[in-house]
């Protein structure tokens, strides 16, 4: 993922697949079919699969073999070897910073044997009725047979992903706000906090510093209307951002955490102990609140 990449929640009651197609019927016509990566299940799935092309994790491939090592070491080693090996080659690829078109030659070159080869062994476990079909172990041979194009698609898309890790990492900011969702009292005010947190999700992966990116399009509303783009964090990072407005922000993080703000550093015994009890919860007005009831 790179820093000018978008973050998009949707806090709702509607299915992934559902939210996604939603997506897909506001893209312009004419543009390239996106990559859509995700697990296998069928409430990923959009009602018309036509318009982008669909990846599976193959680590989620790779975790149904894993989960059965201690009961089938030797079998599943087999699938979970070259599995490793490939994405080694993954790995070697990012080193090398190959672009999407060297990194599918690349693949090409050295993955595509041994996944061809591990299909081969697949289909050869069904059709010579090595494996019951409706055991943990078939079950996991299907899967994988079922979905092979979609968790192959590395093999034959440039820039296509092997796993889902990144969506997973950033579910996990989702999943923070999820108990918090529960008190929402209209899908309205769900969809605003899945703004917010789309917004400071995009900020973070940006390298912008969040809350000075907030407040900017708070304070410049009706431009960021006018024209969204320019507005985008790493666009306002690069020719809007000042040190003032970075500086300003510090102290709101500050005044927002509740603690005394002062401008040079206590050095005196005497200011130590006046900090600290103001830390204690002693009623004493600070400095810092007039300040931020300036910068509101």
């Amino acid at each position: 993922m790179g820093k000018h990449t978008a973050i998009l929640y949707s806090a709702s009651r509607r299915h992934a697949g559902e939210n996604l197609q939603r997506l897909l019927d506001k893209r312009d016509a004419g543009l390239e079919k996106p990559l859509a990566m995700s697990d296998a299940l069928s409430s990923n799935e959009v009602a018309d699969e036509s318009m982008l092309i669909r990846c599976h994790c193959l680590a989620h491939g790779r975790r149904k073999f894993s989960d059965l090592e201690e009961v089938f070491p030797r079998e599943c080693q087999v699938v979970l070897e070259v599995i490793g090996q490939v994405f080694d080659h993954d790995e070697q690829t990012r080193k090398d910073q190959l672009s999407p078109e060297a990194r599918l030659a690349y693949h090409q070159g050295h993955s595509r044997p041994l996944m061809d080869e591990r299909k081969g062994w697949l289909d050869k476990q069904r059709d010579d009725h090595l494996v019951e079909p409706n055991s943990s172990r078939g079950k996991a041979i299907a899967s994988m047979q079922r979905h092979w194009e979609t968790l192959t698609r590395f093999l034959s898309v440039p820039g296509a992903p092997m796993d889902n890790n990144v969506a997973e990492r950033l579910l996990k900011l989702c999943l923070r706000q999820r108990k918090n969702s529960l008190f929402d009292k209209t899908p309205h005010s769900a969809s605003i906090a899945s703004v917010l947190t789309s917004l400071i999700a995009t900020c973070i992966y940006a390298g912008v510093n969040a809350v000075d990116d907030l407040v900017a399009l708070q304070e410049h509303r009706r431009e960021v209307f006018a024209d969204p783009e320019a507005w985008l964090p790493w666009v306002y990072a690069a020719s809007r951002a000042s040190p003032e407005a970075t500086r300003r922000q510090s102290f709101a993080i500050w005044a927002r955490s509740g603690l005394p703000f002062q401008v040079k550093m206590l050095s005196s015994r005497a200011d130590r102990g006046t900090r600290a009890s103001a830390l204690l919860g002693h009623h004493v007005k600070r400095p810092v609140e007039r300040l931020f009831i300036m910068i509101q």
